[in-house]
């Protein structure tokens, strides 16, 4: 029996934006899923990222044009289908469909508006990160911003109006400090996207073994980002430095709070940017891939590295996309 693979993170939504800005109404069926197809997913979760031409005042009405069209596309896919719960995951992967989970990485659209989260939870959305690398209205991000500033009054609220909901946290993106207040509010399970730790790699959107534990202590999952080097180790950006990152986050908080968050995004990078040679961000250089691992094609190469490991049976099963199967069981859709 196949084992149920889940991508936590991959930006494809850029350039399913690109795709409708050039009036393609099939890029979804034409172009994506056949990609998630050679990858042998079977759940990939969809974040909506916002340029930053579009904030703060045109964030809420991309998220919802986005979401508007990726709703038009699935619903004219057969071999697709949009989850609002862990129930409908299932049955999606149970009829051989995709199932995609809608997400926001950075909670832009929102502003102070903690309301709107009830709106686009209505629409479909089910996890979101308050922050992508710099402040919000929100929280702290991990770059760009203060390190040390948390939560904010209405980031609390938005976190216990997620908790009401039964919409899953994400704290990828997270200031060290809002992190730690999320860990210290939080009551139910919750995840960090694409996110490995800083034993390994010291970069800021890495996590400290003492905040992975503390995702672990809520019955959390952290998905290592297996697709950009400077996550992982800029020298030496191989699939086997990126089951060591694995390897190292299972022995640290355990195999059943471990998965995979690729953030694939280098199509985006190739298309857009073609001219350029490199983008750098902070010094270093976004464009730079994991040679095996730069599109969702790629993740058999990083089934195949795991099982050398020595991951099999269940705990190989656990880190493709068991544990967070389990989160969205137990969270998405669900009010506490």
């Amino acid at each position: 029996m196949k084992r149920p693979v889940v991508d936590c993170h991959n930006d494809w939504i850029l350039m399913f934006a690109r795709e409708r800005s050039l009036e393609h109404t099939d890029s979804l069926e034409r172009r994506f899923l056949p990609q998630f197809k050679a990858a042998g997913i079977d759940v990939q979760v969809t974040p909506i990222y916002i340029d930053p031409e579009f904030i703060p005042e045109g964030a809420l009405r991309r998220t919802l044009l986005l979401i508007q069209y990726l709703k038009e596309e699935v619903a004219s896919c057969d071999e697709v289908a949009l989850c609002n719960t862990g129930a409908e995951i299932d049955a999606a992967v149970s009829d051989g469909k995709l199932a995609l989970v809608l997400a926001l990485e950075g909670s832009h659209a929102i502003g102070t508006d903690v309301q709107l989260f009830q709106a686009l939870f209505d629409l479909g959305v089910r996890m979101a990160s308050f922050t992508h690398f710099g402040n919000t209205s929100l929280a702290g991000g991990s770059a760009d911003g203060d390190p040390g500033m948390g939560l904010s009054s209405h980031g609390i609220e938005a976190l216990r109006s997620f908790e009401r909901l039964g919409l899953v946290m994400d704290v990828s993106h997270l200031s060290t400090q809002a992190t730690e207040e999320v860990l210290q509010h939080a009551t139910r399970p919750l995840v960090a996207s694409h996110s490995s730790l800083k034993a390994l790699r010291d970069h800021h959107r890495n996590l400290s073994d003492e905040h992975a534990k503390g995702i672990a202590a809520l019955n959390g999952v952290i998905g290592v980002p297996a697709a950009i080097p400077i996550f992982i180790d800029p020298a030496y950006p191989t699939i086997d430095r990126v089951v060591d990152h694995i390897e190292h986050l299972a022995e640290t908080v355990g195999i059943d709070h471990v998965g995979i968050g690729a953030d694939y995004v280098r199509e985006y990078f190739d298309e857009v940017y073609a001219t350029y040679e490199k983008i750098e961000h902070q010094g270093e250089d976004v464009r730079a891939v994991i040679q095996g691992l730069d599109a969702p094609a790629g993740m058999p190469n990083l089934i195949e590295a795991l099982e050398r490991r020595g991951f099999e049976g269940d705990d190989l099963s656990k880190v493709l996309g068991g544990n967070f199967l389990r989160v969205f069981r137990e969270v998405m859709g669900i009010a506490a």
